[in-house]
């Protein structure tokens, strides 16, 4: 029998068997008992294991909605609150791994724990008994594929769309194997785009959508990079805003352009992103601003101490290069929106030798997962 102590950064929950060895469970809550569990990954140190028995049972586990929750959103078995309230903790516990004290931030949330995916992607399993294909997903810490007939994170139009594919391909004899898997996207209106990736042969290029964010229209790929949950990221952008004050602003990592565009279009504006595919979307969202198609480490020349410089890196954080230059030229002020507060709290730390932080807020844009997407201002 392992006690489960806490959630640790990623997700897990943390237990020590009688031997001292650290075992990280899924399907296990703070407080609970776990007395059977399967691994799915033995190190020296440690162990990955889903719990598939535990007592005690935490007041605030749940039931979850889906049957491959621990594919998709294993924190299903949290009650709402007590989620916001666990990684609201794990920011505070991050940064002070990282030598910064900080109070436990607010978490941000539209209250929609469900439904709230604009974007999802299945693998395809065939079942021989029924001699059909399903939707499907792969077991957590395994190349399992896990037939699926219902699923709540994503909004329901992908749902359907993807059973209305799978469908045609069961009357027309295909056979799953012959797919990678299957991207699906819905814009707010309900548009759907996306399809079939076919093994060995080009990704096909998918009808762009469009959506509205604070009032301007975006054009995007389904298979590109854009949020997956727009209500919640509204409401990031509408706090970043608050902080740009500046009339020159540097938009960096900027991908299609939502965040620069929606906060400082009325700025001296500058947006930089190195994949063509979203380089090309950002200039057709960008209008009258600047666009630069490089990495943003290798411009370092057009951060000037006027600005307001936006960084929205992924999830290895920023490049120390750039790092370093921003102390070297102090900028007003850095505005950090990351989806990996460990690698943050990394960079925020050297930008403390000149920055201080003036403000930090969490949101939730991955509701029931472990997901965490953190904001932070820094100022001179």
């Amino acid at each position: 029998m392992i006690k489960v102590e806490k959630f640790i950064p990623g997700g897990f929950s943390l237990g020590t068997d009688e031997n001292g060895k650290k075992i990280f469970f899924w399907n296990a809550l703070p407080g609970e008992t776990v007395t059977d569990f399967e691994v799915t990954k033995n190190k020296s140190s440690y162990a990955e294991a889903i719990a598939t028995r535990v007592i005690d049972m935490s007041p605030h586990r749940v039931k979850p909605k889906d049957e491959c929750f621990l594919s998709t959103s294993p924190w299903q078995i949290l009650d709402y609150d007590y989620e916001l309230e666990q990684k609201s903790l794990l920011v505070k516990e991050i940064f002070r791994e990282h030598g910064i004290n900080i109070e436990a931030p607010e978490v941000i949330t539209d209250g929609k724990d469900y439904r709230y995916r604009n974007k999802m992607e299945y693998a395809l399993y065939y079942d021989i008994e029924k001699a059909k294909i399903f939707p499907a997903f792969h077991a957590r810490g395994s190349h399992r594929k896990i037939p699926i007939t219902s699923s709540s994170l994503e909004r329901p139009e992908i749902f359907k769309r993807a059973c209305e594919i799978i469908d045609n391909l069961n009357a027309r004899g295909e056979e799953a194997r012959k797919f990678q898997s299957l991207l699906l996207r819905c814009n707010g209106d309900g548009e759907v785009s996306g399809g079939l990736y076919e093994n060995k042969k080009p990704h096909p290029v998918f009808d762009n959508l469009k959506d509205t964010i604070l009032g301007q229209e975006y054009s995007y790929s389904p298979n590109g990079f854009f949020q997956i949950n727009l209500p919640v990221y509204e409401m990031a952008l509408k706090e970043i805003k608050k902080f740009v004050t500046t009339d020159e602003v540097l938009d960096l990592y900027a991908g299609v352009g939502t965040i620069g565009l929606s906060v400082a279009r009325d700025k001296n504006l500058t947006l930089v992103e190195v994949d063509k595919s979203a380089y090309k979307e950002l200039v057709n969202n960008a209008g009258n601003a600047k666009t630069i198609l490089d990495k943003s480490e290798n411009i370092t020349n057009y951060i000037n101490s006027k600005q307001t410089v936006v960084v929205d890196p992924p999830r290895a954080g920023c490049d120390r290069k750039l790092i370093d230059r921003l102390l070297e030229v102090a900028p007003k002020k850095i505005i950090y929106l990351s989806c990996n507060p460990a690698t943050q709290a990394r960079d925020i730390k050297i930008l403390l030798a000149k920055y201080h932080i003036e403000e930090i807020k969490t949101f939730n844009f991955f509701p029931h997962t472990p997901h965490i997407e953190n904001l932070t201002i820094l100022s001179l």
